[in-house]
C-alpha cells in the first residue's frame, strides 16, 4: 500500500510538473524593447552603409512584419514606422527590381495594429502586396504633399509643441530689445514668413511700448520670403489687418523664391530689398540658414557676408539642435534618430493618443523631413541641420557678434512652458549667451541673437 500510495504522489507530481511546464511554454515571449527596435534600425542602416543590400532588405522586412512599426501607435511604434518607410526608400534607390522580383508596396494604414481613431490624412497612400521576399517599396511620396497641407501641418506643430513659439518669443524678445524706444520706422525680413505667425506678438510688444512710453507707434515694414505667391500675399492682408486693429502703420511686401531655392536669393539679395534711410533693420533666420549649406559652406557664407552688407540692428537666428549634415550615412541616422525619438517621445507625453494634429505632424512634417535626412543624397538633400557651434563659427566668420538673450527674454520663455506645456520633461538650458531649448536633457532647437 506504502509503494502503490508513492507512486500514486510520484505520478500526481510527474503530472503538476507537465502541467507548469506546459504553462510556461504557453506564455508568450515579451514584445521587443524601444532599445531592441532601435538596434534593429541601427543594423540595417548599417548593412545599407556597407552595400550589403540583400541582408538589409531581409532585416527591413523583419521590421515591417512585428507590430512595433506603426502609425497609430506608442511614440516607439511610430517613431520605428517612419524611419522603416525612410530606410526602404534609400534601399529602393540602390536595387533595380527585375522580372522576378516584383517591386512590394505598402500601405502605411495596414501596418496599424489596430483601425486608427482619427480620419485618413491627405494624400493617402495606396494598398498593397506584404509578400516579404520581394523588394521594398513605399507609396506615400512627400513631394507629392502640397503645400496647403505642409502649411496647415506647420500651424499645428506651433500650436501642439513649444518649440516654434519658443523660437518666435525669443527672437521676437531680442528684436524688440535691440530697436530703441522712440524709433519711428522698423523694417523686418523674415525668411521663410510661412504664414506669419511669429509678428502679431511683436507688432502687440510695439504697440503696447508706444502706449506706455508716451511715443507715437513705428511704422512697421515687413519683407517675407517664401515659394508661393498666394499664401504671401495672404500672409501679408492677415498682417495688414492685425497691425490696423493696433493703430500700428503697417506695409507687407512679399519676395518670391523660384524653385523653392533659397541659395539664389544670395545672389540678387541686395538688389532685392528696399531700405529706406531712416529705418533699423532687423533679420529674422529661424530654421533657415541649415538651408543653405550643400557638401560645403560657400553658398551659406555668401548669403551671410550679403546679410551684414545691409548693416542690421539685429540678426535671430534659431535652428536644429542636430548634425544632419553628416556625410557619412550611417552617422547621420543615428544623429536622426536620437533627435526625433526626444520629439516623438515630448509629443506623447504632452497630447493624447487620438490627437489628429499629432498625426499630422509626425507623418507629414517630420515624415518629410525623416525621409529626407535618411533617404536622399547629394543635391536632393535639404535638411542639412547643424549645432550651434557650426552656426557660432560661420556667423563670426561672416562678421557677426553674438548678443546675450536677455534675463526677461529668458523669463519669458520659462512662462510659456509652466502655461502652456506643463509637462516636466521640457528642458531650457543656456549656452554661449544662447538659449536651447529639449527634452529631457537632450537638446533640440536653439535661438541666438547677432549683430
Amino acid at each position: 500500500m506504502l509503494g502503490s500510495r508513492s507512486q500514486q504522489l510520484m505520478s500526481s507530481s510527474n503530472s503538476h510538473d507537465r502541467q507548469e511546464q506546459d504553462q510556461e511554454e504557453e506564455i508568450p515571449p515579451p514584445p521587443p524593447t524601444a532599445f531592441h527596435m532601435r538596434q534593429l534600425l541601427v543594423s540595417c542602416a548599417d548593412l545599407i552603409s556597407q552595400s550589403d543590400f540583400s541582408a538589409a532588405q531581409r532585416l527591413l522586412s523583419q521590421l515591417l512584419s512585428t507590430t512595433n512599426s506603426s502609425p497609430y501607435g506608442d511614440s516607439t511604434e511610430r517613431l520605428v514606422h517612419q524611419f522603416v518607410r525612410a530606410l526602404s526608400l534609400r534601399l529602393n534607390r540602390h536595387t533595380i527590381p527585375t522580372s522576378t522580383t516584383a517591386p512590394l508596396i505598402f500601405n502605411m494604414n495596414n501596418l496599424a495594429t489596430s483601425p486608427p481613431p482619427p480620419p485618413p490624412l491627405p494624400h493617402p497612400p495606396c494598398t498593397t502586396n506584404t509578400n516579404n521576399n520581394k523588394m521594398l517599396m513605399i507609396s506615400y511620396d512627400h513631394e507629392s504633399t502640397d503645400q496647403e497641407t505642409l502649411h496647415s501641418c506647420y500651424l499645428s506643430l506651433n500650436q501642439i509643441t513649444p518649440f516654434i513659439r519658443f523660437t518666435h518669443l525669443t527672437a521676437n524678445q531680442a528684436i524688440l530689445e535691440a530697436i530703441q524706444v522712440g524709433q519711428q520706422a522698423i523694417h523686418i525680413i523674415d525668411f521663410d514668413i510661412m504664414h506669419g505667425v511669429q509678428w502679431p506678438p511683436l507688432m502687440q510688444a510695439l504697440a503696447d511700448r508706444s502706449n506706455n512710453t508716451l511715443h507715437a507707434p513705428p511704422m512697421l515694414r515687413i519683407t517675407g520670403t517664401g515659394h508661393d505667391l498666394n499664401i504671401l500675399h495672404r500672409t501679408g492682408d492677415r498682417l495688414l489687418k492685425f497691425a490696423h486693429s493696433l493703430g500700428l502703420r503697417f506695409q507687407f511686401h512679399p519676395l518670391l523664391l523660384l524653385d523653392n531655392d533659397p541659395t539664389s536669393l544670395a545672389l540678387y539679395l541686395p538688389s532685392a530689398i528696399t531700405l529706406l534711410p531712416d529705418e533699423v533693420l532687423a533679420v529674422n533666420c529661424v530654421l533657415y540658414l541649415h538651408r543653405f549649406l550643400k557638401d560645403d559652406s560657400r553658398e551659406l557664407l555668401l548669403f551671410l557676408h550679403r546679410i551684414k552688407a545691409l548693416n542690421p540692428k539685429v540678426v535671430t537666428v534659431a535652428e536644429r539642435e542636430a548634425n544632419h549634415n553628416h556625410p557619412l550615412f550611417l552617422q547621420r541616422f543615428l544623429e536622426a534618430l536620437d533627435h526625433y525619438t526626444a520629439l516623438f517621445d515630448s509629443l506623447e507625453a504632452t497630447l493624447p493618443p487620438n490627437s489628429r494634429e499629432r498625426l499630422g505632424v509626425e507623418q507629414i512634417w517630420f515624415g518629410r523631413e525623416i525621409k529626407d535626412i535618411v533617404a536622399a543624397e547629394g543635391e536632393g538633400r535639404r535638411e542639412r541641420h547643424q549645432r550651434f557651434e557650426t552656426w557660432e563659427m560661420m556667423l563670426k566668420s561672416a562678421g557677426f557678434s553674438n548678443i546675450p538673450l536677455s534675463p526677461f527674454a529668458l523669463s519669458q520663455a520659462k512662462l510659456l512652458l509652466r502655461l502652456h506645456y506643463p509637462s516636466e520633461g521640457y528642458h531650457l538650458q543656456i549656452l554661449n549667451n544662447s538659449f536651447f531649448l529639449g527634452w529631457q536633457n537632450h537638446p533640440l532647437f536653439s535661438v541666438s541673437s547677432w549683430h
